[in-house]
């Protein structure tokens, strides 16, 4: 499943890689991969078969849920595929509450004395994750672990979750990406050995 996933995210170029010229993230880390699973929302097939590939992680790890919760704003839609799919109610988990209204982080469903799962496009740090899990723990939710498409595998995020006592699941990772990015010849010979050390340099 993940070497698939890797290769629809690179033939969308949803995950694009750069090694000579590399990325800034917002975090200021500077990274020869740029991950924008928003992409996957244009083609109907790869978004189909991402959801129904997290409903079947759902499945097998947390099969007991009771509402599907999304990250604002990416995990929003695959949160939503996959509430219709179950049947399930869904709420959304904003980066902060508003500024307006009634002010408040979570919308949709009520989180308190039930069971949630957290569906999120992307974990890098674990940042905006672990933030929504706080949120979603704070309204009384038991959050049974975070699904996502696509991990970095920065151990920062590992260490991050499991601080809060909460696993994350994902369809795909970093290095299965790069070992089907140089199978399929996405990137070339010389610049597998920059992606292969990036990580160790987090």
């Amino acid at each position: 499943m993940t070497s698939n996933i890797a290769q629809s995210l690179l033939k969308i170029k949803a995950v694009t890689l750069s090694p000579e010229d590399p990325y800034t993230w917002s975090s200021g880390i500077k990274s020869p991969i740029y991950c924008d699973n928003r992409v996957t929302l244009a083609y109907p097939e790869i978004r189909e078969d991402i959801y129904k590939s997290l409903i079947n992680l759902i499945k097998e790890h947390a099969n007991e849920v009771e509402i599907i919760s999304g990250t604002a704003t990416a995990g929003i839609p695959h949160a939503a595929f996959i509430a219709d799919d179950l049947k399930l109610p869904m709420s959304y988990v904003r980066s902060k509450s508003k500024g307006h209204g009634k002010g408040n982080q979570i919308e949709g469903a009520s989180s308190k004395g039930k069971k949630v799962v957290v569906i999120e496009d992307l974990i890098s740090t674990g940042g905006s994750s672990i933030n929504a899990v706080e949120a979603l723990l704070e309204d009384g939710a038991e959050v049974l672990g975070v699904f996502a498409i696509f991990t970095y595998g920065i151990s920062k995020a590992e260490e991050a979750f499991n601080k809060i006592n909460v696993p994350f699941y994902t369809l795909s990772n970093y290095d299965e990406l790069v070992t089907v990015a140089e199978k399929e010849g996405f990137i070339e010979n010389k610049d597998i050995k920059t992606l292969k050390e990036w990580k160790d340099t987090l």
